[in-house]
């Protein structure tokens, strides 16, 4: 494993592979940013891991998304919107997590070999990127209204505060995320849980105004309503991908600690979703509080600051009320925004190095992401919530769903897939149809019913024309080709056993003929030239092709 320093004249044989290996630096900086986390990484228990993993859903996001579809819908369309999207969320989230869990590899890796091929990942990568940058960016439009309304900081110096001071956090990747998400937790679910419990024993007849809201339309049970609903809340089904940055850290799975193991995948992986459709529920109690029991609350009744700063004033004095409310925000902005510019760190690298055969190394993309974000929250994206995340959730349930689909279908129904994730260059097909022409009929087609091109009839429906499609369209192509644009090559050209006995990813070390480094088994491969094995990095910004094995 590389723990320090990669020199780049270690080797005289070294290339421009080698010349880009050595400005990742440092691994444990670099975070294993585009390969396999090697065991000798993976230190933490499975409990830490699960807890940094939930920490990352600390957002307040989820409480205006809840206030948002409720207003709009009204409590029973929205709570069963929520619970649709839920169930979808879950599903698809359980062989993602597991796979992320059990082979080490971010959901990119694991998209390249279920269905998309080297390059065509490329693709859900830029899907998932975008993710990462809209919800920071929503998340630090809320801290900066934290910011205006407790301390008078103008909008657009709270946007550039709470896009700057994640910055120095993202540095040290998993190191440093894990004690922060580890450490804040506690406080973050005390200061959320304390004034929502004194809220229900204080006034109970709020639990009552809850359940009868009606919304802007003031109409009863409707399925286009739940449907739309639903569409919102389902662009947050990328977020299994940030919760698997996490995951792909656990430690191998044995007999000793297999219930653990369980557990804690799935908590921290799929189940993320419970924990987040509680949050917009309890977004939408504490708005429809405010809009029966305050002055002009509805006019700020999807914003979480004001909705927590309501709760803590039937507990406490104004100043400390407004103290909390802001401390409340600007810790749950934190906890996620660390996420959301690792997360989309690790996309954007992943992408451009395979483009380019080059790799600049993952802090460049967390300046990139954060930027982007914040144009986002100058151009007060928050105004358009909805639209932005209704729109988005096509593309992402088209990539999430047809990952899931070609594991569950592919792999294990029908077998045309190969059980094993291959990630590496030279193994793999450039663009693999199976999940490419998947994501782009499926989210196309889903994206054109959103703004009404199929009919006003079907345009509430675009999220479930998203997942049926991603569901059945994988089979069927993978049916049609016979599964053979998997894999280039059935072998990596290595002796060595790729799996221990308990069927966990090989600890044995072997050296990079391109680098000089020594790196575990899962990340190598022989190379081409026929003088030993080469790194999983050196290969993809090979530039001359000169270690990548031929097709057989």
């Amino acid at each position: 494993m590389a723990t320090s320093q990669l020199e780049p004249q270690v080797d005289e044989r070294a290339t421009a592979s080698a010349v880009g290996t050595a400005k990742a630096k440092s691994e444990t900086l670099e975070d294993y940013t585009l390969r396999f986390a090697p065991r000798s990484y993976r230190r933490w228990a499975p409990g830490v891991v699960a807890t940094s993993a939930l920490g990352g859903i600390a957002y307040l996001a989820d409480f205006s998304i809840g206030a948002n579809i409720g207003i709009q819908h009204g409590t029973t369309n929205a709570i069963l919107g929520i619970l649709v999207a839920a169930a979808i969320i879950f599903v698809t989230g359980v062989p993602l997590a597991y796979y992320a869990a059990r082979y080490n590899l971010d959901l990119d890796l694991i998209t390249r070999g279920k269905g998309f091929g080297y390059y065509g990942s490329v693709l859900t990568n830029v899907i998932f990127a975008s993710f990462t940058f809209i919800f920071f960016a929503l998340e630090g439009s809320i801290m900066a209204q934290g910011l205006k309304l407790g301390l008078g900081v103008p909008l657009w110096a709270g946007y550039l505060v709470s896009s700057l001071m994640v910055i120095p956090l993202v540095v040290y990747g998993m190191k440093a995320l894990s004690k922060l998400q580890v450490w804040t937790t506690p406080l973050w679910l005390l200061l959320m849980g304390v004034p929502l419990v004194y809220l229900v024993q204080a006034h109970p007849g709020s639990v009552d105004t809850f359940l009868d809201y009606k919304g802007a339309h003031g109409g009863g049970v409707s399925f286009s309503a739940v449907m739309l609903a639903a569409g919102v809340c389902l662009s947050l089904i990328a977020q299994i991908a940030e919760q698997i940055d996490y995951l792909r850290f656990m430690p191998a799975k044995t007999p000793e600690n297999s219930r653990r193991w369980w557990t804690a995948v799935i908590v921290a992986g799929p189940g993320w979703v419970f924990f987040g459709a509680l949050k917009q529920m309890v977004g939408l109690f504490l708005a429809v509080y405010l809009i029966a029991n305050v002055a002009g609350g509805a006019s700020i009744a999807n914003e979480p600051v004001h909705q927590f700063l309501s709760a803590y004033e039937q507990m406490m004095p104004h100043w400390l009320a407004m103290t909390l409310a802001v401390v409340l925000v600007v810790i749950s902005q934190i906890k996620i925004n660390v996420t959301n510019a690792y997360s989309g760190s690790l996309a954007w690298t992943n992408s451009f190095t395979r483009v380019t055969k080059h790799y600049p190394g993952r802090m460049v993309f967390v300046l990139f992401n954060v930027t982007i974000a914040l144009v986002m929250m100058e151009a007060n994206m928050f105004d358009f919530l909805n639209d932005i995340l209704g729109f988005y959730a096509n593309l992402a349930i088209a990539w999430i769903v047809t990952v899931a689909s070609d594991i569950i279908v592919n792999t294990y129904l029908l077998k045309l897939s190969p059980k094993t994730p291959e990630f590496r260059r030279g193994m793999l097909y450039a663009i693999n149809p199976v999940g490419f022409v998947s994501v782009i009929v499926a989210g196309g087609l889903s994206i054109v019913a959103f703004f009404g091109g199929l009919g006003s009839g079907l345009q509430p429906y675009s999220p479930i024309i998203a997942v049926v499609l991603s569901v059945v369209l994988p089979p069927v192509i993978a049916v049609a080709t016979k599964g053979r644009y998997y894999l280039r090559r059935n072998t990596d050209g290595l002796a060595h056993e790729m799996f221990d006995e308990h069927g966990n990813p090989s600890a044995a070390e072997i050296d990079c003929e391109a680098c000089g480094d020594v790196f575990e088994r899962p990340d190598m491969l022989a190379s081409a030239t026929g003088d030993g094995a080469v790194c999983s990095l050196c290969v993809a910004t090979d530039r001359d092709g000169k270690h990548v094995l031929p097709a057989r």
